[in-house]
């Protein structure tokens, strides 16, 4: 028997590269699967087009990457005018006829297997209606963590059942008990997305559509998130939950010679720096600052006297656009900062995270708590400092912080986002702060972060909890297809 499983991720690239990921574990675990990954097309920059191409070249066994068309222009113009929270439901809705036509014409290939199943991003849930259509399960991809997970479903049951918007807490002092936390959750703390009215009814929206789907997998590992997905273990409304992470890319970057050359200077400056002597900031695909606090950093890492590698962007005039690097950081850096830190620091462009991370200097990483670079940072055994930005990221930080220990706090509730709440400016003083306490003490988290090193790398392997969670997976796939023939 041969299974083909059509994957959609969201055309985002911190998902497409966990769905990526994925998919290979997938392939490369049981001969009998093949996947067509399924890519949506998008007019803005969100770094998808380079990512793919890149992953062509490399032609993965049984991994097949199809364009899904790009939608025509005047419904891309009425997408655009729709705000940030209903665009992705409404762009995703648009595109089921063209994915329909697409698996029609997978299927009639000669040498076609059974169809499994289809795997699907939260963002891309429009579509269990075309796994619908071709009686075959629709599985949901949770890119973020369990902890994030049991927070919508927790806003969906409080909308469905007690008739009570979760966005009515913005700005209430109030602390919620949520499934799947030990301690309280501050409504202060909850992500900007979810305490907006628009963005609460799509996540709530997403939130039903999981409950619909057969199964879900969640990039994150039973040891890390074990109160988490117990909680939505124990639920008996929420489908089964597959854990399956780390999902670590290895492979993500921009693929140009002026990189190569870039990430060559790079590990060579690293090279010549002491163990875990080096604090790392970079802020994710989508991190940049206004002038003001990108001098407040500057600042802070003067201050702090510590060694630094710094990934500093430029940040888009487009919302939907991807930061860009600067051609000359001077222009925003306080005047003199880089004559001065010419001996401690190094300021960067793109960074390739990763492997930077694995790299023996670095000792602490300052960070937006996106949960593609949280895993990167537990796998490579490197502590971070706190600082999130946008999507679920202040739910991150503060799982991190106050539920694992696996941190410590810059802050915990900064953000500026799409939905339009941008804190006030940190200051130079917490920054330096939160960096001291990061690279200096915090013995007991240091090594708790290094036993999860060790937890993560066991969980992948045979035996471990991900590998065998990832085995039932495709013995599920394998028992529904047999019960259907």
């Amino acid at each position: 028997m041969r299974v083909e499983l059509i994957f959609i991720p969201a055309p985002e690239i911190g998902h497409l590269v966990a769905a990526v990921e994925l998919a290979k574990l997938l392939v490369r675990r049981d001969q009998r699967i093949s996947i067509s990954m399924l890519i949506q097309k998008k007019a803005s920059d969100s770094g998808v087009e380079a990512f793919i191409q890149n992953l062509k070249k490399d032609d993965p066994d049984r991994i097949e990457f199809v364009d899904i068309p790009a939608l025509d222009e005047t419904t891309m113009t009425e997408l655009r005018s729709l705000p940030p929270t209903s665009f992705l439901e409404a762009f995703v809705s648009n595109q089921r006829t063209l994915v329909r036509d697409i698996v029609t014409e997978i299927l009639k290939r000669s040498e076609t297997p059974e169809l499994g199943g289809f795997v699907l991003d939260m963002f891309t849930t429009p579509m269990i209606q075309v796994a619908n259509d071709f009686n075959v399960p629709a599985y949901a991809f949770f890119t973020s963590g369990a902890a994030f997970l049991n927070v919508m479903f927790y806003a969906q049951d409080l909308k469905d059942n007690k008739n009570f918007e979760i966005s009515g807490y913005k700005g209430s002092d109030i602390e919620l008990s949520v499934p799947g936390f030990s301690n309280l959750v501050p409504a202060k703390g909850l992500p900007s997305v979810i305490l907006d009215e628009g963005g609460s009814a799509m996540l709530i929206n997403i939130a039903r559509s999981l409950r619909k789907t057969k199964a879900i997998f969640v990039n994150t590992v039973m040891e890390l998130e074990a109160h988490a997905i117990k909680s939505l273990k124990d639920d008996g409304n929420i489908p089964a939950i597959y854990h399956v992470g780390p999902l670590i890319s290895f492979e993500k970057g921009e693929p140009t010679s002026q990189n190569k050359k870039s990430n060559e200077d790079i590990m060579s400056w690293l090279d010549s720096q002491a163990s875990s002597s080096v604090v790392f900031l970079c802020f994710g695909s989508r991190g940049s600052f206004n002038t003001e606090q990108v001098k407040e950093i500057a600042c802070a890492l003067e201050l702090s006297g510590h060694r630094f590698l710094w990934s500093l962007r430029r940040s888009s005039n487009e919302k939907r656009e991807l930061p860009k690097d600067y051609e000359d950081y001077n222009e925003v850096l306080p005047e003199g900062f880089l004559e001065r830190t010419s001996g401690i620091g190094k300021v960067i462009g793109w960074a390739p995270q990763v492997t930077i991370l694995s790299h023996p200097a670095v000792g602490g990483f300052v960070s937006h708590c996106g949960w593609n670079s949280t895993l990167e940072s537990i796998w490579c055994g490197v502590p971070i400092a706190t600082w999130p930005i946008y999507a679920e990221q202040q739910t991150n930080a503060f799982q991190l912080v106050k539920e694992l220990g696996l941190a410590v706090e810059i802050k915990l509730d900064y953000r500026n986002d799409i939905i339009g709440d941008i804190s006030p400016i940190v200051t130079a003083e917490e920054i330096e702060c939160g960096i001291r306490r990061l690279m200096n003490g915090e013995g007991e988290m240091r090594n708790k972060v290094k036993t999860m090193k060790d937890v993560c790398r066991k969980a992948i392997v045979e035996g471990g909890s991900s590998y065998s969670s990832l085995g039932q997976f495709i013995q599920d796939v394998i028992d529904n297809i047999n019960q259907g023939s």
